[in-house]
């Protein structure tokens, strides 16, 4: 059978382009080597989120006379947060397979290949079409696909730093290690004060194990503002929380890791200092452009190859899974565009056709879930600055929220804006306090569309809600 779509990778870019295109008619293919949900779902996102919820519990629990609130004998069962995290996962992972369920779309579970002409052309596949295009091959579990398009949606792994005894160290673990461990280390140390590094030191120190952050930046999450971070660093510092910057661990022996000199020792080290492409089974596209291991896409997730799209990770743009799902649904936008058209080359005018989407990279919100929470979009007043770009900035602790002062006692959190400071547009919003995640959208959409800050003015914020304060800074 010949697909219209071959889908090499099931997280949020390959279950959401499987998704879109089956729902407009188009038979799809699914491959996805492991879980369908990808790395976010299974391994990244959703677990940790799950585990570090029942550590707040737990906190919460352990600090509710603040609230003029009496817990005994409060304790927590790991195994239990464990196999919570677990149900959850299956019951989303069966949601997706339900989602994909139709007549249009083919999941198959295995490891997927793309071949080269000349191996398609010696199993008869790849044919040419009306324009002189030529369609793809797909092998998987010994049988083979062919496909008008083909999406990469291959995603990332763990990147292994050069560190001397890293590697087959029964005590070092990377993320995935540590969220299918089914006891808690005696001790930990996090190498890498990023995103993730940072959401498992707030996950072990919430639930009592003596954590030790070692990062080679001067500061912890490096890529986002300052001085929210700076408010998030002195909180954990007066918690406990070891944290060293400006500092390279140079080799590790056993459990015990030697960074700037000095010798440090747990129970466990966990290794998260980024992700890399994963380009496994894409071997026959040689001539696939790459830039630092990733591979290049223009603004509809086109990469070099023809009728051939990235999305997600593998693109080494923003790793983040609401952007790939944002990429994929591009993606697909883009090739029923030009298939309605009959433009194989994609250079239709577009007032002729579909509507065509673009992927806004300038407004992707992104989140930290560590306790408080840090959330952003937009630019950051030094990269405003690096811009040439004269900006306005408007600070507002998150206390002038009524509703964050009646739920956040002894926080005191920030709220942010950058502002244009020639056409009052709003550039970036930058926030630290709980719960920010869950409104940080609104302020996507402002920078998203150019929202002045006297059309941000004119909308009408519920009250009390903590998301008012988007409002009281202006």
């Amino acid at each position: 059978m010949k697909y219209f779509l071959a889908i090499i990778g099931g997280g949020p870019a390959g279950y959401t382009a499987a998704e879109k295109a089956s729902k407009a008619g188009k038979d799809v293919v699914l491959f996805e080597q492991n879980a369908v949900g990808g790395t976010c779902l299974n391994v990244g996102c959703i677990p940790t989120k799950s585990l570090l919820y029942g550590a707040k519990q737990y906190y919460n629990a352990t600090h509710a006379q603040k609230y003029g609130v009496t817990a005994e004998n409060v304790a927590f069962d790991f195994a239990a947060m464990q196999k919570r995290k677990t149900i959850v996962v299956r019951k989303l992972v069966a949601g997706i397979k339900a989602r994909l369920n139709n007549e249009h779309c083919t999941l198959v579970n295995g490891a997927a290949k793309i071949l080269s002409p000349s191996e398609s052309e010696a199993n008869g596949l790849c044919s040419f079409s009306e324009q002189g295009e030529r369609s793809y091959c797909v092998e998987c579990n010994g049988q083979l696909y062919e496909a008008q398009y083909i999406m990469i949606c291959t995603g990332s792994t763990n990147f292994v730093p050069p560190i001397p005894g890293i590697k087959d160290n029964p005590a070092v673990w990377d993320s995935t290690d540590a969220l299918a461990a089914t006891e808690l280390p005696k001790s930990i140390i996090i190498v890498g004060g990023g995103v993730i590094g940072m959401e498992f030191a707030t996950l072990y120190h919430e639930l009592g194990v003596p954590v030790t952050v070692i990062e080679a930046m001067p500061t912890i999450l490096p890529n986002l503002d300052p001085e929210v971070v700076q408010i998030l660093l002195d909180k954990y510092r007066k918690a406990g929380i070891n944290i060293l910057t400006s500092t390279k661990v140079e080799s590790i022996n056993g459990n015990e890791l030697t960074a700037n000199g000095q010798q440090l020792t747990a129970e466990k080290i966990l290794v998260s200092v980024g992700r890399r492409a994963n380009l496994q089974g894409l071997e026959a596209l040689k001539d696939l452009e790459l830039n630092r291991g990733a591979i290049v896409i223009d603004e509809f997730c086109r990469t070099s190859l023809p009728n051939v799209y990235a999305c997600g990770d593998v693109t080494g743009k923003i790793m983040l899974a609401h952007v790939a799902s944002r990429q994929a649904e591009v993606a697909v936008a883009k090739m029923l565009n030009d298939q309605m058209l009959n433009d194989p080359y994609g250079e239709a005018d577009r007032s002729t056709g579909g509507r065509l989407e673009m992927v806004n990279y300038n407004a992707i919100p992104s989140v930290v879930y560590t306790n408080p929470e840090i959330a952003s979009v937009g630019i950051t007043e030094a990269q405003a600055e690096s811009m040439s770009i004269p900006v306005e900035v408007r600070k507002l602790p998150m206390t002038f929220s009524g509703r964050f002062m009646a739920e956040n006692e002894g926080e005191t959190g920030l709220c942010k804006m950058i502002i244009d400071a020639n056409n009052h547009s709003v550039l970036g919003v930058h926030m630290i306090g709980n719960p920010c995640s869950e409104f940080i959208s609104a302020a996507s959409f402002a920078v998203s569309n150019g929202y002045t800050t006297e059309e941000m003015q004119q909308v009408v914020f519920p009250h009390p809600t903590v998301s008012e304060i988007l409002h009281e800074i202006l």
